[in-house]
């Protein structure tokens, strides 16, 4: 990515707008432990929308002069010798936005520009907060804050931002087709060593080594490697157990090339699998590739919902573990998660909200089902592209076999 692609991101996004005054701000470095910072990741909108990696930064937009400032962040000389930070010069050459200012004449231009906009755009709350665990970076809110100070009103543009980010530019895709096949490379090693490996530590490695030493970032989000049992805790990342025969492992692993993120799962057996193991994979294989050849642009979300919802609960009776269709709570025991996810530059990137799938969006696929009192939990998923005429499977030449 160079800075003709932050630049026209920006345009489009004034454009979206209709001209009005937009403010955003990097994430600051968050604790890990005690005295030190955990690795620094940046609020993915503005990276979009400027190509800066580093903390505290900021953006304002006067969308009626098409004029764009950034706001150097205050660094000390102790964390600039302990920690490095960016220049302006670099921050110039990356975003393509050669006006840097100071926090103090920041406030000063936020003045001025109030006085001429009683209207001010910034990022609001996730639209999915009240399911979080976890505490927010405290930036866009702070950012918020302040602005509710100076303009009469203040509104959230994440929708704007995630509609026009929901549709992946050429080079997005590239960068995305880099990371899915890296991914896919580091399948195919586990796969082969998979007899040789112990526990589910050394998988985890085995795809952390490759990224690494392939010059990707390393993985997209925390890796799951689950064997046995370990695979009906959805999000389970300890990856900590010996892998058991006549037992499968799933893997959730995707790495991330040039921001852009992988998401891929597989099942694989450890030994010989067992005929209820090979019949429920079986049986997941089926509903995964039913369910990604529905995939085309102007396909209405809800009768993807749908459609999806009748594979699953067909597979599902088949194994016996449904016997009514209309049985939600049965369905959702076996399967409690969502079929599709957007995928980007955040692993669960939106899609914008649309009506109808559209060129240029990427998405999963990734039927599961998961039977704690059995111990099993299998998941498959592939990373779709829809195209103009249907769609592309990324990571289809992966084989989805146990």
């Amino acid at each position: 990515m160079n800075k003709d692609f932050f630049s026209t991101n920006r345009r489009t996004l004034i454009e979206k707008n209709g001209g009005g005054v937009i403010v955003l701000s990097a994430f600051t470095r968050m604790q890990r432990a005690s005295d030190y910072a955990a690795q620094f990741e940046q609020e993915k909108n503005f990276w979009w929308l400027t190509g800066i990696d580093a903390p505290d930064w900021q953006l304002i937009i006067d969308g009626s002069r098409h004029k764009c400032w950034l706001v150097a962040p205050l660094v000390s000389d102790i964390n600039h010798t302990f920690d490095g930070s960016l220049s302006t010069a670099d921050a110039i050459r990356m975003s393509g936005i050669d006006s840097v200012v100071s926090h103090d004449e920041a406030t000063d231009l936020l003045h001025a520009l109030a006085k001429k906009h009683s209207v001010v755009y910034t990022l609001g709350d996730h639209p999915h907060l009240e399911y979080f665990d976890f505490v927010l970076n405290p930036t866009p809110k702070k950012l918020w804050v302040k602005l509710d100070r100076l303009f009469t009103t203040v509104r959230d543009c994440r929708k704007d931002l995630s509609a026009l980010r929901a549709i992946k530019q050429s080079e997005e895709i590239s960068a995305m087709r880099q990371a899915i096949d890296l991914t896919i490379e580091g399948f195919g090693l586990v796969k082969k060593k998979l007899p040789e490996l112990s526990y589910e530590y050394e998988v985890e490695a085995e795809f952390s080594y490759l990224f690494r030493r392939r010059g990707a970032a390393g993985h997209a989000y925390d890796p799951i490697i689950a064997g046995g049992k370990n695979a009906c805790t959805l999000h389970y990342d300890t990856n900590a157990d010996k892998l058991k025969k006549r037992e499968l492992v799933m893997m959730d692993v995707g790495a991330r090339h040039y921001g852009y993120s992988a998401d891929i799962t597989r099942t694989y057996a450890v030994g010989q699998p067992t005929k209820r193991q090979m019949a429920v994979h079986s049986a997941v294989q089926s509903a995964h590739h039913e369910i990604v050849a529905l995939l085309r642009p102007g396909l209405d979300i809800r009768e993807y919902h749908g459609q999806t919802d009748k594979i699953m609960i067909k597979v599902l009776m088949g194994l016996g573990l449904m016997s009514q269709v209309d049985d939600k709570d049965a369905y959702r025991t076996y399967f409690p998660h969502a079929i599709s996810h957007g995928l980007g530059l955040d692993t669960h990137d939106s899609l914008g909200g649309p009506q109808y799938f559209q060129p240029g969006m990427v998405l999963t696929v990734e039927p599961g089902i998961y039977i704690p009192k059995e111990g099993i939990g299998v998941r498959i998923e592939d990373d779709i592209l829809i195209t103009t005429s249907g769609h592309d499977n990324l990571s289809g030449k992966l084989s989805t076999d146990l």
